[in-house]
């Protein structure tokens, strides 16, 4: 049974305060209870990062980095390294998110730079990939998705899936409201897995979390959980608020005790 992971990404949104009240309420909701497979994920900005550990300690959930430098230290005014960030013992951070390809730049080479040093000090990469509109309509799209997995994870060996989380979020239904069929997104999904076990042991492969993120929301997240290779979301502004976060934790948690 492979891990679902409903992560919400806050990108800048929420004050301290209102990250706080938001944790406290799912500390609260899942504090002793059984989530089987399913791991629940916040990605605040970096100021909240340990209050939100302090916040969610005892609890199922877990905290990631939004981002992370290539750089394992220097004079790079304004980055955060990994060795800071598993100072506080973080366990996941977002690297390649398509806001950071888009508005900062971001090659495959230099998510590969991130991904090597967030390993390095032993926090779990979740790899963002996906591709544009222009794209999707010119057919291109299982040639990006390959492009952008060999170049991120270039010679990188991975000897289990508990190493690295992918996300599939196609650029064209993040924040639009346009989403994927559930159709859809299994068609890419089934393609990244194929590239792993062309790469990489089959049981890795097989074991290997691979989220969805375009628009996920409560109304959706049942039909994307019931494709076979489809492990949760990377969801954006459906998590900025408790009910809907919760909401899609329970179909998770339901689809954990039943179905998968």
């Amino acid at each position: 049974m492979r891990e679902l992971i409903i992560a919400g990404n806050w990108k800048i949104y929420k004050d301290l305060e209102e990250a706080k009240s938001f944790a406290k309420v799912l500390a609260k909701a899942t504090m002793g209870k059984d989530l089987g497979c399913v791991v629940p994920i916040l990605a605040p900005a970096y100021p909240f990062l340990a209050a939100l550990m302090q916040e969610l300690a005892g609890s199922p959930v877990k905290v990631s980095a939004q981002n992370v430098s290539a750089h394992a230290e220097g004079a790079f005014t304004g980055e955060v390294s990994a060795k800071m960030l598993a100072s506080l013992k973080l366990p996941y951070c977002i690297v390649g998110h398509s806001e950071r390809r888009a508005y900062h730049a971001e090659s495959n080479e230099m998510i590969r730079e991130k991904i090597l040093t967030l390993m390095q000090h032993e926090i779990r990469p979740i790899l963002c990939i996906g591709e544009t509109l222009d794209q999707r309509d010119a057919g291109t799209t299982k040639d990006v998705i390959m492009d952008q997995l060999s170049g991120a994870l270039h010679k990188i060996n991975l000897y289990s899936a508990k190493e690295l989380i992918v996300a599939y979020e196609p650029v064209w239904a993040i924040g639009t409201g346009r989403n994927a069929t559930g159709e859809q997104a299994q068609e890419v999904h089934a393609i990244i897995r194929k590239w792993f076990a062309d790469r990489y042991p089959q049981v890795l492969a097989d074991s290997l979390p691979i989220l969805y993120g375009g628009s996920v929301k409560p109304e959706n997240i049942d039909e994307l959980l019931a494709m076979p290779d489809i492990d949760g979301g990377l969801i954006g502004g459906a998590a900025l608020k408790t009910d809907s976060y919760l909401k899609m934790l329970e179909s998770a948690v339901k689809r954990c005790h039943g179905a998968k």
